[in-house]
């Protein structure tokens, strides 16, 4: 049995980027992998702009109490002239500031009279006033490659008044889905049958990821078959993804079908739920074999797949769970508790008689804790989560022990 860490390490030295492109108007990018550095041609602002409806001035002259003339009106969208002596310019948000003025007072400190404005407090230099630049300086990069293009993404990228990116062609994954014993939803359940909710869920997940998914649908439980639909899924994709099958059973086909177009390995990777995982390739082609159980399938496509194909694709974001934050929020409970950073760490400390492992779920909150004794596989130990309550009194035994104690967050999730 291999760790979480060891496994997805193995598995991404496999994850070559694609490198062909494509462009695309920025419009219709939502989703896409930029394949170039997006810089910026222009300054955003493109010029110094107010930042409040007001009143443009010289601050020198607009003291608390002065009432100035409004010599001009400079709505947003239009341009307005030399700021004379002696007046204000009345003047709009993202308006820009007339030459001359150094300042803007916001409508709400001041007071309109027949003669002009008064001003309720002097102005200060600068205020509200947005500069050039100030949001990106022209030649900046906005949007490096390897970015996923969000929506805030693609309005930066607008805003600098860019209408087409190069982008990562989409990456075409084949899934397919072994077992006789597999109806498609909307069809009568024999005896014996189940529904296939794996290729609802892995196809929407392939989609959400922004794959082209290469649905190749249910396989027949035969050696056949099962190569067939292999070298189909091999001739027209980037990587073929698959669930079930993995086992050494009769009906279990997968593995040797892999084997005889290219290779596979099997791994027992410490996650629970989802412990076997197969990676190779067919024809050249990577192959990845997820459990058939489909809250197992999940865990595995987020925690192994999925970064998987986020690397393939170009991306520069394959985080997957990022832990100390996690560690940090346990160490303000128990800050006297030393949190080991691997679990190599804790079984080989001869001093450790209590470890608490953290249970992690997909959604990144703690379910629980886990506490069992140091030397155990507690990978597999069947202890019932328990409380924050009754952690702080198992610690408290262990103390009076003056044995060690310590909290590892592993890298594995419990669905119990």
């Amino acid at each position: 049995m291999i760790s979480y860490t060891e496994a997805l390490s193995r598995l991404m030295a496999g994850a070559s980027p694609i490198t062909e492109t494509e462009t695309v108007p920025l419009l219709y990018s939502t989703g896409r992998i930029l394949a170039e550095d997006v810089g910026s041609p222009v300054a955003v602002p493109a010029w110094d702009n107010s930042q409040m409806d007001g009143y443009a001035v010289r601050f020198a002259e607009a003291t608390e109490g002065v009432v100035l003339p409004v010599s001009q009106r400079i709505p947003a969208g239009s341009v307005g002239e030399a700021l004379k002596p002696g007046t204000v310019a009345r003047i709009f948000t993202g308006a820009p500031v007339p030459e001359g003025a150094d300042a803007v007072v916001p409508q709400e400190e001041t007071e309109v009279t027949p003669e002009g404005v008064r001003f309720v407090a002097s102005a200060r230099e600068g205020a509200w006033i947005r500069r050039r630049g100030s949001d990106v300086a022209q030649g900046t990069v906005i949007a490096s490659r390897g970015t996923r293009l969000t929506p805030a993404v693609i309005g930066v990228i607008a805003s600098v008044g860019r209408a087409y990116v190069t982008v990562y062609r989409r990456l075409r994954v084949g899934v397919f889905f072994s077992g006789d014993e597999l109806v498609q939803p909307g069809e009568p359940l024999p005896p014996g049958g189940i529904y296939n909710s794996n290729r609802y869920m892995l196809r929407s997940l392939l989609l959400t990821l922004g794959c082209e998914a290469y649905d190749l649908g249910s396989i027949p439980d035969s050696f056949e078959a099962t190569k067939a639909a292999l070298e189909r899924a091999a001739e027209t994709t980037d990587v073929i993804l698959s669930t079930g099958g993995m086992s050494v059973g009769e009906e279990d086909h997968i593995k040797p079908a892999v084997e005889s177009l290219g290779a596979l390995d099997v791994w027992r990777v410490r996650v629970k739920p989802g412990k076997p995982l197969a990676f190779g390739h067919v024809k050249n082609v990577p192959f990845i074999g997820i459990p058939g159980n489909p809250v197992a399938a999940f865990v595995i496509f987020l925690m192994m797949a999925r970064p998987f194909l986020l690397r393939r694709m170009g991306s520069n974001d394959i985080e997957v769970h990022p832990q100390p934050e996690r560690a940090a929020a346990f160490k303000e409970q128990f800050p006297e508790v030393e949190i080991a950073s691997s679990e190599e760490q804790v079984l080989a400390d001869p001093e450790v008689h209590l470890v608490a492992a953290a249970a992690v779920p997909v959604d990144r909150a703690p379910l629980g804790i886990r506490v069992m004794e140091a030397g155990k596989d507690y990978f597999t130990d069947k202890t019932p989560l328990i409380s924050l309550e009754q952690l702080a009194e198992a610690k408290s035994a262990v103390e009076r022990t003056g044995r060690k104690y310590m909290v590892y967050y592993s890298e594995r999730i419990h669905v119990e």
